[in-house]
């Protein structure tokens, strides 16, 4: 094994209702638990999302609402997989940008708490698209020289995901083998949020990276400007993105 690790990390992929992390659900998951020894756990479940699944979104993945009418919602495998997931780091192929944001999500909407901020994560696809810009089809012909079949199940992709990480490692020196080096170059600047509509400027200090105040600071806007964040805090976005802009103006009432 190429991947250098300390403790375990999943490999994750989700098919969902859409591509709006704050609205759509999860109607498939698969992880592949990969252990310090190299051994591998596979666990792939479709969920009831608790809505419609709309036609664009099952021409991509093949899942419809007949699929997934008797299977259990998210909130009753939320417990389960954060027992399942506990202390691993994650990677996955775009999962920074979207599967990520979006399972965090689904865990905050059930009102289960799992501590992602402890976590590194490995954006396959941020190290690809740095090295060779390709999608996980071609990278994984690229790659491993293997045509993926299956694409667009969740299962399929996890495992390509994973298989492609390693060719990875083997074929760029300058990546690096561990987990925090591989997160590191996989990821696209410094986020708070999973959503990436907070970042941090080389103070280190919480900037907004959209709107009217892209580049400014969150605590100073929040203090000059108090009814931002309650403009916020009622607009559409992501919860775990609200409870940053929560956790940042009640640090700041403090001081």
């Amino acid at each position: 094994m190429n991947l250098q690790l300390k403790r375990p990390i999943i490999f994750f992929d989700l098919e969902t209702t859409g591509v709006d992390i704050s609205r759509d659900r999860i109607v498939e998951i698969s992880m592949v638990k990969i252990g310090v020894d190299g051994e591998k756990q596979v666990k792939t479940r479709r969920v009831n999302p608790e809505m419609p699944i709309p036609a664009e979104a099952t021409a991509v993945h093949g899942i419809t609402d007949d699929d997934v009418k008797d299977e259990p919602t998210f909130k009753q495998i939320a417990r389960s997989m954060a027992q399942f997931i506990e202390g691993c780091d994650f990677g996955g192929f775009n999962s920074n940008r979207f599967d990520l944001p979006l399972l965090v999500e689904e865990f905050m909407r059930v009102g289960v708490d799992v501590d992602f901020k402890r976590r590194k994560y490995i954006d396959v696809q941020n190290i690809f698209h740095k090295k060779e810009q390709r999608t996980l089809v071609a990278a994984y012909k690229f790659y491993c020289d293997k045509d993926l079949e299956g694409a667009h199940s969740a299962e399929a992709d996890t495992l390509a995901t994973y298989e492609v990480l390693e060719a990875q490692i083997a074929r760029y020196g300058d990546i690096g083998a561990t987990v925090e080096e591989l997160a590191q170059f996989s990821t696209h600047g410094e986020v708070v949020d999973f959503a990436g509509r907070i970042a941090l400027n080389d103070k280190g200090e919480e900037v907004f990276t959209f709107g009217k105040y892209k580049g400014r600071s969150v605590a100073e806007i929040f203090r000059v400007e108090p009814s931002y964040y309650a403009w916020l805090i009622n607009g559409d976005f992501p919860q775990y993105t609200k409870k940053i802009f929560t956790e940042i103006r009640l640090r700041e009432t403090k001081r």
